[in-house]
């Protein structure tokens, strides 16, 4: 099992422009084989910045994820208000970053 730990900082003010394309990623990636929970959270301490953390069967099934349509819509929609984005994926030997 690995997870994923994705930090989106959005520029202010526009979590609410990207709160529908990120709830539709959400509920189409929940249905793919492999995924375990994908949650959404905005953080608490700075409203401009929005964490993914995803749990998967195994690193082939996120690979597989990595390639679906609703993920390049996800990215297509959110890129115009997204400032930066770290993507860490925590298997149980080592921590893959991006």
């Amino acid at each position: 099992m690995i997870y994923v730990i994705a930090t989106i900082e959005l520029k202010p003010g526009s979590l609410d422009a990207v709160r529908a394309a990120a709830g539709a990623v959400r509920a189409e990636t929940l249905l793919e084989d492999g995924c375990i929970s994908y949650e959404l959270f905005s953080s608490l301490a700075n409203p401009d910045r929005l964490v993914v953390v995803e749990q998967w069967d195994t690193r082939e099934a996120l690979t597989v994820h990595s390639r679906t349509p609703h993920l390049k819509a996800w990215r297509e929609a959110s890129a115009p208000f997204t400032l930066s984005r770290a993507i860490e994926i925590v298997h149980p030997q080592q921590v893959e970053q991006f």
